[in-house]
């Protein structure tokens, strides 16, 4: 990337498509082809994030798609085309994940929101995140470079800019997209076999231990690695080898009933006492993690803000004439439809917030998408305390609906509202942040970006909503099958600010288990959602966990070796996620249309599941160690 204007002033930055060159960009391919990845990831990140309580980044899978299918299938040689696709993609996972974090809690208040309703919530909001990011990027992404990373970002511009092999990297992804959907199809579609195994510990009552049999719980250890993976199974196994007996051992020879159970511990199960009293537990240590991760990023949070501040104060008086690479969305439009929104929240009868949640919407949304933006810039978008963030905002509007007598179910339904406007807007910033980065640093047209993650934003939020009924009617959000943790946290905040009823011990207990896990050094909210989830849930995800370790461990002599076997099996991971994901969902709309779909399990016996998980483990492996070498950087650590 050599360049006589850098040659001559070093300090210029010049990207890898200068300024000077045009190439095509928001073209047709583009965006049909970014409006069909931005709604696979929105599905199989909702269903995913009801499922576990986590998301995982689309941009990376969705950069060698483009890949594969715009250089490898139709010849177009554009780097820019491919990274508007990636972009576009990644306004699927942000909506899905501020929408699945926050929205469940109205159907599990037996409020079911239209799908206009949903959409018009998840619009607003990621727009506003678009929006409010704009004026930001020339003061995070340009003028702070150097000190920003955006790794997120910088690994998505390394991806495209080795587009060279992006067509036989794809088929990594597809590989793992065809097996993840086999198995789920075979399991929960045909019901060959069980797709969940338990085993009693013997003359050890009610301590239990499970396995899921879902590939994208696979995928999602080996992506986040051995370390975070292992502290989560530790709070599955703290609740369920620890807790769980040691509640049944006390009440065993009680007839007594110990609120919030209307049953007797003696009789009780491991699901009983899970379901009763150590879901609050879990709720508590997720509310205490998410807020320690929020204080412990509050002198960030400052620096940043009042950094942002200062940057705005300065006014650029030169008379040059601006680049193509360094222009936005004018100012004009960009206020104007900030503006816009705010009073169209203020007064629409979808959601009824008025004008109080309306100006939390102004005020917590440019705070904190301004801090989020900053955030993801130094620890990336999987490290940034977006549920800490949301948090804080449904506690301070909780209690101010509160005092303005907005109280019993209507000021529920309004205080999420606007906590979910602010999670979307919080998840679409940080995630366009990431974005802009890799657009500087490939030399995209910031305006035609930033115009491309609103037409992701559009799409999947006209699809969100759909997606959830299906899911809800099918499974039923925060059920057994998608537990929805997330959501379940905010809704036990707001029912608690607004009726004070909860069984606050529990939640105490969960409280004070987090600092704990603080003072040990580990991260608390990682070993809280152990705790929360079952530990079928955690023992899958720590065989990803395990199957990561084991390629690192044999590959670490040759650096660059360890890089391509981690990057091709971070790719299969990425497909074994989106395939099992979408059959899912796929499944799901079968239910909803009253296809029948095979009630008994044909094979009983836990052998056949379990031999079928460790043959994916294999695969896995296998695939990743098959690699040679890969001179991209897809790991997002």
């Amino acid at each position: 990337m050599q360049d006589s204007k850098r040659d001559a002033n070093p300090s210029i930055f010049v990207p890898y498509i200068p300024a000077s060159r045009s190439m095509a960009e928001l073209t047709t391919f583009a965006i049909v082809l970014g409006i069909i990845l931005a709604v696979v990831f929105a599905a199989a990140n909702a269903y995913l994030g009801l499922k576990i309580g986590l998301t995982v980044s689309a941009s990376i899978p969705a950069a060698v798609i483009s890949l594969g299918v715009l250089r490898g299938i139709f010849r177009r040689k554009s780097i820019l085309e491919n990274n508007i696709v990636q972009t576009m993609t990644t306004a699927g996972e942000a909506v899905a994940a501020g929408a699945i974090f926050t929205l469940p809690a109205l159907y599990m208040w037996g409020y079911i929101p239209s799908m206009a309703t949903i959409s018009f919530i998840v619009l607003v909001g990621g727009f506003l995140g678009v929006a409010m990011m704009v004026p930001l990027r020339r003061l995070l992404i340009v003028n702070e470079h150097e000190t920003l990373p955006y790794p997120e970002g910088t690994a998505c511009a390394e991806v495209l800019m080795s587009g060279d092999v992006g067509g036989k990297s794809a088929k990594m992804v597809v590989y793992g997209f065809l097996i993840g959907g086999a198995v789920k199809a075979m399991g929960d579609g045909f019901k060959w076999f069980r797709t969940e195994i338990e085993t009693s510990i013997l003359r050890f009552k009610n301590a239990v231990v499970g396995l899921d049999i879902f590939p994208a719980l696979l995928g999602v250890g080996y992506i986040i690695g051995p370390r975070i993976a292992g502290q989560m199974l530790a709070g599955g196994v703290l609740a369920w080898l620890v807790l769980i007996p040691a509640i049944s051992f006390i009440g065993a020879g009680s007839d007594a009933v110990v609120i919030p159970s209307a049953t007797p511990i003696g009789e009780l199960d491991a699901w009983g006492i899970w379901g009763d009293y150590i879901r609050y537990i879990g709720a508590g240590a997720v509310a205490a993690g998410g807020l320690i991760t929020l204080g412990k990023t509050l002198p960030m949070l400052y620096h940043s803000f009042t950094a942002t501040l200062r940057s705005l104060q300065k006014k650029d008086n030169s008379k040059v004439t601006i680049e193509r690479t360094n222009r936005d969305i004018p100012g004009i439009w960009v206020f104007g439809m900030i503006a816009v929104l705010i009073v169209i929240i203020a007064f629409a009868p979808l959601t009824d917030v008025g004008i109080v949640g309306a100006l939390a919407i102004a005020v917590f949304g440019f705070l904190f998408v301004t801090v989020a933006s900053r955030i993801v810039g130094l620890v990336g978008s999987s490290s940034s305390p977006v549920s800490g963030m949301t948090i804080a905002t449904l506690l301070i509007v909780t209690f101010v609906f509160k005092l303005t007598g907005l109280s019993g179910a209507t000021g529920m339904i309004a205080s999420l509202t606007v906590g979910a406007i602010v999670c979307v807007a919080l998840a679409v910033a940080g995630d366009i942040s990431q974005d802009l980065k890799t657009g500087y640093l490939v030399g995209g047209t910031p305006w035609k970006q930033q115009v491309a993650m609103m037409i992701g934003v559009l799409v999947s939020g006209l699809v969100i909503g759909f997606i959830l009924s299906v899911l809800n009617e099918s499974y039923g959000l925060g059920s057994e099958d998608l537990p929805a943790p997330k959501a379940v946290l905010m809704r036990i905040i707001v029912e608690g600010m607004m009726a004070g009823n909860l069984p606050w011990e529990l939640i105490f207990i969960g409280v004070a288990s987090a600092v704990v896990f603080e003072l040990l050094g580990l991260n608390s909210l990682t070993v809280a959602v152990g705790i929360y989830l079952p530990i079928h849930v955690s023992t899958p995800i720590m065989a990803g966990g395990v199957v990561r370790w084991f390629v690192e461990r044999v590959s670490k002599k040759d650096r660059e070796l360890l890089k391509a076997r981690v990057e091709t099996g971070t790719l299969l991971a990425s497909g074994l996620i989106a395939g099992e994901s979408l059959v899912g969902v796929f499944i799901a709309v079968l239910i909803w249309m009253n296809v029948a779909i095979p009630e008994n399990v044909l094979i009983e016996n836990n052998s056949v599941p379990f031999l079928i998980f460790l043959a994916v483990m294999m695969i896995l492996t296998w695939g990743a160690l098959a690699a040679k070498k890969i001179p991209v950087s897809t790991s997002k650590e």
